[in-house]
């Protein structure tokens, strides 16, 4: 899959022993955010959707500790290489990845399996309640036109 331009996607390792195991999740001189803004945790429950948004001022960097999700990212930048290019991922306990979403790229979820998943994200930006910088897109979206369902192989 050719990834959308500025995306980057971190393999995870964990280091286990008879007690359990550690995993890091983001360091610094990784380069995945230009500057540190929030990170957040956030539960979804099974077969919700979360989509789709975009921030005009900050990048994300995802990771799905618990649970499995469906990720999808659609390039919105009219400049760049990867214009209106979809990129899907499966990221969760199965896949543990970091993901970085760069800004003007939309992206969304769809939890799959039958537990809830737990999303841990950074942002270059903290969230600012009076003038928020997130802009919404139907799940639906006509444009996108990404299907969301499973299909049966």
């Amino acid at each position: 899959m050719e990834l959308i331009e500025g995306v980057k996607v971190k393999r995870l390792e964990k280091f286990a022993d008879d007690r359990g195991f550690f995993m890091e999740i983001l360091r610094d001189e990784d380069g995945l955010l230009e500057k540190f803004g929030q990170a957040s945790m956030s539960l979804t429950y099974p077969g919700v959707i979360k989509a789709f948004h975009y921030h005009k001022l900050q990048d994300d960097v995802w990771f799905f500790p618990k649970g499995n999700a469906q990720v999808v990212l659609y390039d919105l930048r009219p400049d760049s290489p990867t214009y209106k290019k979809t990129n899907v991922f499966y990221m969760g306990e199965h896949n543990p990845i970091v993901l970085l979403i760069p800004k003007m790229v939309a992206h969304g979820y769809r939890v799959l399996g039958n537990e809830p998943a737990i999303i841990v994200y950074f942002t270059t930006e903290h969230y600012n309640r009076e003038n928020p910088d997130e802009y919404r897109i139907p799940w639906d979206d006509k444009e996108i036109n990404f299907d969301w369902t499973t299909k049966f192989r």
